[in-house]
């Protein structure tokens, strides 16, 4: 059998990031987190700018989310809100420690005139949502089972006039839906089938039979906690199988080394916001 590559042509895409300046990993509320594993903020620093820089380098445009004393969450960009054709959806956090990054993330877009919708149910931003605007007439993918409320997905379809596909989250080790599925491009992703519900994995393979399936050594490395633009796909580095397959498909890996984050359970689209006008 012959793998004939696609042609992958990149869309240029705005983000939000936010500086690890205060980072530090000061509680545990993923599996992840250890407060007796000592951080080094320096180097944090050094490989999210790393991390900055690849995305600029590639041509997209960053915006810069000021961090604040006592959040040392906030680099976690993607969390705080979830953004479609210029509204935003807001967090609702679910842990108390990081309740207090949804007002900063909600100033942001007041600033800049979004339609702002604020949340009733309890949401972790683009962490459990998804956005496909070329598949199946534009669709969201939601996660719930450990951070987002299934209620909230109501909300999101109301606020964003897109169908939402809710899909249940049920290893406690990917949390979040950007640690188990990714969008690659507009219309196609990634996922590790292990992360999910046998009902949630049989709605992916209808929705997405031509999706890229990671195992579990690509999803314990962090690998599907990825930036794609339709063509290159910002990755961990520690993640070199699954760079390898989407390679064989076509797309462009670019490796970045994000392991200071990672113990703060989280890696590149943790730390990147799509930012959609």
């Amino acid at each position: 059998m012959v793998i004939v590559k696609q042609q992958r042509v990149a869309r240029k895409r705005t983000y939000l990031m936010c500086s690890p300046q205060h980072f530090a990993v000061e509680y545990a509320i993923n599996p992840w987190m250890d407060p007796t594993a000592p951080v080094d903020r320096e180097l944090a620093v050094k490989q999210w700018e790393g991390l900055r820089e690849a995305l600029t380098g590639l041509g997209h445009e960053v915006h810069l989310l000021d961090p604040e004393p006592g959040l040392p969450d906030m680099v976690y960009a993607a969390n705080g809100a979830f953004t479609v054709d210029g509204t935003a959806y807001g967090a609702r956090f679910k842990h108390d420690q990081r309740a207090a990054e949804a007002a900063a993330h909600r100033a942001f877009y007041a600033d800049r005139g979004w339609r702002f919708v604020a949340p009733v149910e309890t949401n972790e931003g683009e962490g459990d949502l998804a956005y496909l605007p070329q598949a199946h007439g534009g669709l969201v993918l939601a996660g719930y089972g450990f951070r987002t409320a299934l209620a909230a997905h109501a909300e999101v379809e109301e606020a964003m006039g897109r169908p939402v596909v809710s899909l249940h989250l049920i290893d406690p080790r990917f949390y979040h839906l950007d640690v188990a599925l990714a969008a690659l491009d507009d219309t196609n992703v990634v996922y590790f089938p292990g992360a999910f519900s046998a009902a949630s994995r049989r709605v992916l393979a209808q929705l997405f039979p031509d999706a890229v399936l990671a195992d579990g050594d690509d999803a314990m490395s962090f690998g599907l906690n990825l930036v794609g633009d339709g063509r290159n796909v910002v990755l961990n580095a520690e993640a070199t199988g699954l760079a390898g397959k989407l390679r064989a498909v076509g797309y462009h890996p670019v490796p970045v080394d994000l392991a200071e984050l990672k113990k703060g359970g989280g890696s590149v689209k943790c730390c990147v916001a799509e930012l959609r006008p």
